[in-house]
């Protein structure tokens, strides 16, 4: 599409928003899903990379994700390991959250329409926030896990017993599962105030959904209010965690130096992947404080802060299986076990 037609269309959409709906000259081109797409997306050369760069992330979250968590499922080994129970919840939920948002995005952005508010949106908002707020407890379950196993080795398969790792899971998905219940039904006490069926967005997030509803004020304050105290609560715990870790290398006495250089680099590396990890969520509240003040959400604003968001829900479940997964030595292993068998087969076999 050249800049000139662009430009037409969007004329063509400031003239469909006029009260002229009804008019013979409305193509099935311009209806409102597609112009609400052009008032996100106004730079129709800028569509096709967006495509390429989500399905290219799509693939990779599903492939590493799908290979770590075969191998993890072939290792006897690592099986018992509470670490690896934790692991494995993450992967799921970044699956979760991968089959979740991508296909939705990738869908709008090749019809080059926004989301239909229906069944499907519904249960997207539902399944997303549960599988955000799962990967977000689970991460700090394993920073909690890894406290323990430092701080406490002699008392650790005392204190992670079977039963209370199963029990850790277990509430980890009631409280994401609950949670994203309630929010979505507080957001369906009220009516639709749009009459048009789409929202305006590539996915349903809570600021396009309570767009399209409203402003709902109860679900809204709800929502800011309940993830800005488990935000919290979970930043305390993981920062709790790796200070008493990094005390207790600091404590150490032989090699002092060196255990003071790998504790204080590996402290900075796990702090920068559960920023990665919060990403989605501080976009939130940027986008938050930033509609709080409607003067400053300007049309360009919205778009980046949604776009951003969309990018950023799929660059975790991408980045996850590399950290905790392939960065661990006897991790790598269990991974490349298989491959090594089916490699020693073929050598027999030849």
């Amino acid at each position: 599409m050249t800049i000139t037609e662009e430009h037409n269309l969007t004329e063509q959409c400031d003239w469909l928003s006029e009260e002229n709906r009804t008019d013979p000259r409305v193509t099935e081109r311009l209806d409102a899903a597609g112009c609400l797409f052009l008032s996100i997306l106004p730079y129709g050369q800028a569509v096709p990379a967006a495509i390429c760069i989500f399905v290219l992330l799509t693939l990779f979250s599903l492939l590493v994700n799908g290979f770590t968590m075969f191998g993890l499922g072939r290792s006897d080994d690592l099986s018992w390991e509470p670490r690896v129970a934790f692991f494995k919840n993450l992967i799921l939920s970044d699956l979760l959250q991968t089959v979740t948002f991508a296909p939705s995005v990738i869908h709008a952005l090749v019809q080059r329409r926004t989301v239909a508010f229906g069944l499907w949106c519904r249960v997207q908002y539902l399944v997303g926030t549960a599988s955000i707020f799962s990967s977000l407890f689970t991460i700090t379950c394993m920073a909690l896990e890894r406290y323990i196993y430092v701080c406490h080795a002699i008392r650790y398969l005392v204190i992670l017993t079977q039963v209370r790792l199963r029990l850790a899971l277990t509430l980890i998905w009631v409280y994401a599962i609950t949670t994203a219940t309630i929010t979505t039904v507080l957001l369906h006490t009220g009516a639709e105030q749009n009459n048009q069926p789409f929202i305006r967005g590539l996915l349903c997030e809570p600021d396009t959904v309570e767009q399209h509803m409203g402003f709902p004020r109860v679900p809204a304050v709800f929502r800011k209010i309940f993830g800005f105290a488990t935000l919290l609560m979970c930043l305390l715990i993981y920062i709790f965690s790796y200070f008493r870790m990094y005390q207790d290398a600091l404590n150490a006495t032989m090699p002092f130096n060196a255990v003071n250089t790998a504790a204080r680099k590996t402290v900075l590396f796990y702090c920068g992947m559960l920023l990665l990890q919060l990403l989605p969520l501080l976009l939130k509240v940027a986008s938050d404080a930033l509609l709080e003040f409607e003067s400053a959400a300007t049309p360009a604003a919205v778009t980046v802060f949604h776009i951003s968001l969309a990018m950023t829900l799929l660059v975790p479940p991408c980045i996850n299986p590399l950290v905790y997964g392939l960065r661990n030595a006897e991790m790598r292993q269990a991974l490349l076990r298989p491959f090594q068998r089916w490699m020693e087969r073929r050598r027999t076999d030849e």
